[in-house]
C-alpha cells in the first residue's frame, strides 16, 4: 500500500498527537486518582473526629449524671428519706431524653429505687449481670457497657430498650447504717445510633461503625447483613489497631480505613473508605477527561490537516506533473514552494530532458539488437546439418525412395517452421518437443538407426512457456559426443524425459553414451572456451544463458557424466502457462534482465 506525502505527514503528527494526549491524560488520571485517595481519607478522617467528640460529648453527660446523682442525692439524702426519692426523680425527668432508666441497688442485690418508677421483673438476678459485676469487683471506676437489651423493669407494654449501662460503686446513707450499693443509669442507644446514622447517610460510600476494644460491633449500618451472613468486616482486626489511618484487602479489594479511640469507653470507631467510591468518583473523572480528550482531538485534527496539506502542497503538485508526464504527456514540471522543493523540480525537468535523448538512441539500439538477435536465432541450424540433410534427401530421390524422402523433407519444414516462430522467443514447449522429434527423425535416417530415440513427456506440460531452441542443441551434444559414434550393436539411445513437479518443469535429456572428462564437466556451463566447439551452434554455455536471462538466476541447467557411462542434463525451468499475455510478460522481463546486466558492466 502507498501514501502519499500529505498521509504520512498526517500519520506523524497524529501519531504525536495520540502520544502526547495519552501521556497527558494519563498523568491527569493519576494525579486526580492520588488527590481522591487523599481527599477521600482526610474527609474520613474529620468525620471520624468530629463523630468521636460528639460521642465522647454524650458519654460525658451520661457521666456527669452519674456524677450528679452519687454526689449530689445519694451522698447528700438517706435513702429513705422522701427528698431523696424526689431529687433522684426530678434528675431523671431533667435527662429523660438521655436516659432509659435510673436505678440504685443494694450490695445483695435489692433494688432500692428507680425512675422511672416500675416494678423489678421476677427471677432477675442482678448480682450475675456483667455491668453488676464490674461496679462490685473494681468500686473505684465507671463502668461503660456494649449496647443490650434491659429486661430489669415490667414496664406493662412489653417493650424492650436498647441501652448503653453506666455502672458504679456508690456509698449509701440508710439511717445510721452506711452501706455500699451500685449505682446503675441506662443511657439510650438511640443517642449515639443517632449520631452514626446521620454521618452514613451522607457519606456517599463510605460508612462507619463502632465495635468495642475486643471487636464487638456496637453499631454498623449494614448490620441486618452482616446478622444474616451476606457481609463481613474486619472488626476484629480493626480494634486491634491504635488510631491512625490503615489499608487493608477485603475479598481481593483495598480499602482504607480510619480509627478513633471513644473516651471511657475503649470503643472503636471505624470509618471505611471502599474501593468501589473511588472507582466511582474515577468514573466520572473519565467521562469529563474522555470529553475533553474528544475536543482537543478534533481540534488538534484540524490542524494537523492544515498543517499537513500546506507542507505537502508544493510536493503533490510535482508529483502530479511527473506522473502526467509518466503518463506520455509533456507538462511542465511544477517548480514551487521551499528552495529544496524547487531545486526537486529544475532536477526532475533536466533529467527528463536527459531520459528523452538518452530513450530515443535506446530504442534506436535496441531495434538493431532485436534484429541482430532474430538473425542469429535463425542461423543457429548448423550449416552442415541442413547440408548433410539435403544431401541425404537427393540420394533418397535417386534411389527412388520417395516416401523417406518426403518423410525429411516434411520434418525439415517442420524444424525449420519451429526454428523461425515469427521471430519469437517464447513458444510452447509442445513446439519446442516438436522441433526436437523432427530433428531426431532427421538424424535417424542419417546415422542409420545405429541408436534409439524415447520421449517420455507428460501430457500436462505440453501447454507451459519455454526458450524455443534449447533442447535440440542437447540433443546434437548427445549425438555428437554420446551415441553418434556407437555401433548398432552397442545400443545407443537418448531419452528425452520431461515432468512437473510442483512449481516447476524438469525436462532431461540422458544418453548412454561416452560421458565427459571431470575437468570438462565442471567448466561445461561457466566456460565455454574450454569446451569442445563441434556440433551445436548454440552450445550447452548458450542454453543455460539464455535460460537464466528470461527465468531467472534460479533457474537453467544441470550437468551430470561420467566417461564410458553416459551423460544427463536437465533443464529446469518455472511451469509458466502459455499466453500470450505471458509471454510478452517474460520478453519484457528479459528486456529488464539485459538492461540491469548492460548496466552493472
Amino acid at each position: 500500500m502507498e501514501f502519499n506525502i500529505q498521509t504520512i505527514i498526517m500519520s506523524v503528527l497524529m501519531a504525536l498527537t495520540f502520544i502526547t494526549i495519552a501521556l497527558m491524560g494519563f498523568l491527569l488520571y493519576h494525579r486526580f486518582k492520588l488527590a481522591l485517595d487523599k481527599t477521600a481519607i482526610s474527609n474520613t478522617e474529620s468525620t471520624v473526629e468530629s463523630t468521636i467528640d460528639r460521642v465522647n460529648s454524650d458519654l460525658l453527660n451520661i457521666r456527669q449524671i452519674s456524677n450528679a446523682a452519687n454526689y449530689n442525692i445519694i451522698q447528700e439524702f438517706d435513702i429513705s428519706s422522701q427528698e431523696f426519692s424526689k431529687q433522684f426523680s426530678l434528675l431523671y425527668e431533667t435527662n429523660a431524653d438521655k436516659i432509659q432508666s435510673l436505678a440504685l441497688y443494694g450490695s445483695d442485690g435489692r433494688l432500692i429505687t428507680s425512675e422511672p418508677v416500675a416494678a423489678e421483673k421476677e427471677n432477675v438476678e442482678v448480682t450475675k449481670q456483667r455491668w453488676y459485676r464490674n461496679a462490685e469487683n473494681d468500686i473505684e471506676n465507671v463502668h461503660f457497657s456494649t449496647p443490650h437489651t434491659q429486661n430489669l423493669f415490667a414496664d406493662g407494654s412489653f417493650r424492650y430498650h436498647r441501652v448503653i449501662s453506666l455502672s458504679q460503686s456508690v456509698d449509701i446513707n440508710d439511717g445510721e447504717r452506711p452501706g455500699i450499693g451500685v449505682l446503675l443509669v441506662d443511657m439510650k442507644y438511640s443517642v449515639v445510633e443517632d449520631v452514626l446514622e446521620r454521618i452514613n447517610e451522607s457519606s456517599n460510600g463510605i460508612y462507619y461503625y463502632l465495635c468495642s476494644r475486643d471487636g464487638e460491633i456496637i453499631y454498623h449500618p449494614r448490620w441486618t447483613e452482616i446478622d444474616r451472613g451476606m457481609f463481613t468486616e474486619k472488626n476484629i482486626e480493626a480494634a486491634n489497631y491504635e488510631d491512625g489511618t490503615y489499608e487493608l484487602s477485603v475479598d481481593g479489594k483495598k480499602e482504607n480505613i480510619v480509627v478513633g479511640s471513644i473516651s471511657y469507653t475503649g470503643w472503636k470507631l471505624v470509618g471505611v473508605v471502599p474501593e468501589s467510591v473511588q472507582t466511582t468518583s474515577i468514573n466520572n473523572f473519565r467521562y469529563y477527561i474522555f470529553t475533553t480528550i474528544i475536543v482537543l482531538l478534533m481540534m488538534l485534527l484540524e490542524g494537523n490537516r492544515l498543517i499537513s496539506r500546506k507542507i505537502s502542497k508544493p510536493i503533490r503538485e510535482l508529483d502530479e506533473s511527473v506522473k502526467a508526464y509518466e503518463a506520455g504527456g509533456k507538462p511542465d514540471i511544477y517548480i514551487g514552494g521551499s528552495s529544496e522543493i524547487r531545486h526537486l523540480g529544475y532536477s526532475v525537468q533536466k533529467s527528463y530532458e536527459q531520459i528523452e535523448s538518452l530513450m530515443d538512441e535506446i530504442i534506436r539500439h535496441q531495434n538493431e539488437r532485436r534484429k541482430s538477435e532474430l538473425d542469429a536465432l535463425q542461423s543457429q541450424i548448423n550449416p552442415h546439418f541442413l547440408y548433410n540433410t539435403l544431401e541425404s534427401i537427393t540420394w533418397m530421390v535417386e534411389a527412388q525412395r520417395n516416401s523417406e524422402a518426403v518423410m525429411m523433407i516434411s520434418e525439415l519444414a517442420k524444424l525449420l517452421r519451429v526454428s523461425l516462430s515469427r521471430g519469437k522467443t517464447i513458444i510452447p514447449i509442445a513446439d519446442e518437443l516438436q522441433h526436437s522429434r523432427s530433428y531426431m527423425s532427421i538424424q535417424l535416417v542419417r546415422y542409420k538407426e545405429r541408436f534409439k530415440t524415447e520421449f517420455i513427456m507428460d501430457d500436462e506440460i505440453g501447454n507451459y512457456c519455454i526458450v524455443k531452441l534449447v533442447i535440440q542443441p542437447i540433443l546434437e551434444n548427445a549425438i555428437y559426443y554420446g551415441v553418434g559414434h556407437m555401433d548398432e550393436d552397442d545400443g545407443g539411445k537418448i531419452i528425452v524425459h520431461g515432468e512437473k513437479k510442483g512449481d516447476d518443469i524438469y525436462i532431461s535429456i540422458e544418453d548412454n553414451g561416452m560421458g565427459m572428462r571431470e575437468e570438462v564437466l565442471e567448466n561445461i556451463l561457466m566456460d565455454n572456451s574450454k569446451v569442445p566447439k563441434h556440433g551445436s551452434g548454440v552450445g550447452v554455455i548458450n542454453v543455460h544463458s539464455r535460460i537464466k536471462l528470461m527465468f531467472g538466476a534460479e533457474y537453467g541447467l544441470s550437468v551430470y557424466s561420467e566417461p564410458d557411462e553416459g551423460t544427463k542434463v536437465v533443464i529446469h525451468i518455472p511451469a509458466i502457462p502459455y499466453t500470450k499475455e505471458n509471454a510478452e510478460m517474460l520478453e519484457a522481463q528479459k528486456y529488464r534482465r539485459e538492461m540491469v546486466e548492460n548496466e552493472e558492466k
